[in-house]
């Protein structure tokens, strides 16, 4: 029960930035590292994979499509974790001081929790709920 609720709470989440990353990249671009090649289609493919992830996560049809889902997504918040430090980074350069630690390093912190979120919901892993001697599906 706790699991389904929160697959869809993460599906919604990754389906609402999917969204605007296509919808309205500007805040995106402006974070994504410099070396990063072509960024606007790579942020153009991040909302994509955000789509496609979230909707894989909801499907009913398929646990191995389910699971794969939630693998995805956990490599994707891996992979754009470097524009989020990159933002980070942005900021503390600023006068202003940009949003803050109080955005950042929250941020920057919980992206562990999201990784072991999106293969939990994707029900890749059981990991710390699972009994003594049983293995992941």
């Amino acid at each position: 029960m706790i699991r389904s609720a929160l697959r869809w709470i993460l599906a919604a989440f990754y389906a609402a930035a999917g969204y605007f990353h296509l919808a309205a990249p500007d805040p995106f671009l402006k974070i994504t590292p410099d070396w990063v090649p072509a960024p606007a289609t790579v942020v153009a493919l991040t909302g994509v994979a955000e789509l496609l992830g979230a909707a894989g996560l909801v499907q009913w049809r398929s646990k191995r499509l389910r699971r794969y889902a939630g693998m995805g997504l956990a490599l994707y918040a891996l992979c754009v974790w470097p524009a989020n430090f990159n933002h980070f980074l942005i900021d503390l350069a600023r006068p202003d001081g940009g949003l803050g630690l109080a955005y950042h390093l929250p941020r920057l912190a919980f992206q562990p929790v999201l990784i072991w979120l999106a293969m939990w919901a994707g029900e890749a892993t059981d990991w710390p709920f699972a009994r003594h001697g049983a293995s992941a599906k």
